[in-house]
């Protein structure tokens, strides 16, 4: 068992009233069958590996697979056995200590956003090594905890707090926990096993979800990103379209202009949108534009950026607007995902800050179908993508908003599931 230093104090948040069946601890308002302890009293020891020298996967040429784990490897209770670099040949023998099945790593050593990150590692990867910035823990097989539930409790937004904040170091950029701070956290304990596996099960199945819906949103974009590669180029044409395409001008189908811009002191606490370099920046009480606009950033790093607008919106000067309402050559909506297509970049003009001027935006040549109702047709489709896109990051960002309640509820004993 590791030499611990006093256990880590933290003020959790105080219930005026204990229900009925419930008792006021260290870490809370907890069941009165559950039990609080250090965390050392459930993790025997914590295991480092060794750093050595390596290189990126896509400048491999060595023989082996053997690879070292980065430290970006766990984050919020998940291990990613991808974040890692290939180890040369001559460090091959230094190397050791392979991520283990059933255990939990640790970031020890890391950025202050980062460090205290943990991840539950499911089986075993003997060709992954830990660099010695990475922690993996050491449990007793005989004693009764889920570790897979330990990983879950340590990753929750209050303990996950607890932990970074009693890393230590003068670095801005860097800090360190000490094994003694780490083990001396306290920590809800439910009686049995089979509780703390019911809740990393029900954690589990969350988990499922929210990936299942993360790899179909993957799928749904990567499709959109091919459809608009095919049809607004003209490889794909629609059924019923055949006619000729041509090269225009932007600025010989759409007005370009800076709007007047507003400074922050003026912005409401509501109101109408307010668009700036880099999306919505604010709310007025007036609108400059009644309908939704495509704009283009012509200012800072994100400088090209396109970007479309809501009805009823201000519009500032770091944003170019490409307004096509009376042009009568094209769709509006296609000229939005047209210029997303593309790389403006090219128009970015001067040596200092990043920003684009009129002329060269005004300039830039664009290959457009002669018939408006093919531009409809196309930006109808790509839009309906969008729509069923967005409608995913909806139920995504639902998933996982359902999943942190539902850590809250069964980590802290409010929730019993058996």
């Amino acid at each position: 068992m590791e030499v611990r230093e006093a256990t880590v104090r933290y003020e959790p948040q105080q219930d005026a009233t204990c229900p009925p069946g419930y008792k006021q601890t260290e870490v809370g308002v907890i069941p009165e069958d559950w039990d609080d302890r250090d965390l050392g009293d459930v993790i025997v020891s914590l295991e480092a590996g060794v750093s050595v020298n390596s290189i990126d996967k896509d400048k491999n040429v060595s023989a082996h697979d053997m690879s070292i784990l980065k430290t970006s490897c766990v984050i919020g209770g998940k291990f990613i056995p991808e974040e890692c670099k290939t180890i040369v040949d001559r460090d091959l023998h230094r190397a050791k200590l392979n991520p283990r099945k059933d255990t939990i790593l640790f970031s020890r050593m890391n950025t202050p956003a980062l460090v205290g990150e943990c991840g539950y590692v499911d089986r075993d990867y003997p060709n992954l090594f830990l660099p010695d910035r990475l922690w993996m823990t050491r449990h007793d097989n005989n004693a009764p905890h889920c570790v897979r539930w330990l990983a879950y409790l340590l990753s929750s937004r209050l303990f996950n707090r607890v932990i970074k904040e009693s890393a230590t170091g003068t670095s801005g950029s860097m800090k360190n926990i000490s094994k003694s701070s780490l083990l001396g956290v306290r920590i809800p304990f439910p009686p049995t096993k089979a509780e703390q596996e019911a809740i990393a099960e029900a954690l589990s199945d969350a988990d499922a979800l929210i990936e299942s819906l993360a790899q179909l949103l993957a799928k749904k974009r990567h499709l959109k990103q091919g459809a608009m590669q095919e049809l607004l180029t003209g490889k794909q044409r629609l059924p019923g379209f055949s006619g000729e395409w041509e090269v225009k001008r932007l600025g010989d189908v759409a007005s370009l202009y800076q709007p007047v811009t507003i400074s922050a002191n003026q912005f409401k606490d509501s109101g109408y949108p307010v668009y700036g370099a880099n999306g919505i920046v604010g709310h007025f009480d007036k609108f400059n534009h009644e309908t939704w606009q495509v704009t283009v950033t012509c200012r800072g790093s994100t400088c090209g950026t396109v970007n479309r607008t809501v009805d009823k919106c201000w519009i500032t000067g770091n944003a170019m607007v490409v307004n096509c309402e009376e042009s009568a050559q094209v769709d509006k909506a296609y000229i939005y995902y047209l210029l997303s297509s593309k790389d403006l970049s090219i128009c970015i003009t001067g040596t200092g800050q990043p920003q684009i001027v009129r002329t060269p935006l005004s300039n830039y040549e664009l290959n457009i179908p002669i018939n408006v109702d093919e531009q409809t047709a196309i930006a109808t489709i790509l839009s309906d993508m969008d729509t069923e896109i967005a409608a995913l990051e909806e139920k995504l960002a639902k998933a996982r908003h359902l999943k942190q309640g539902m850590m809250q509820e069964l980590l802290t004993g409010r929730i019993r599931l058996v």
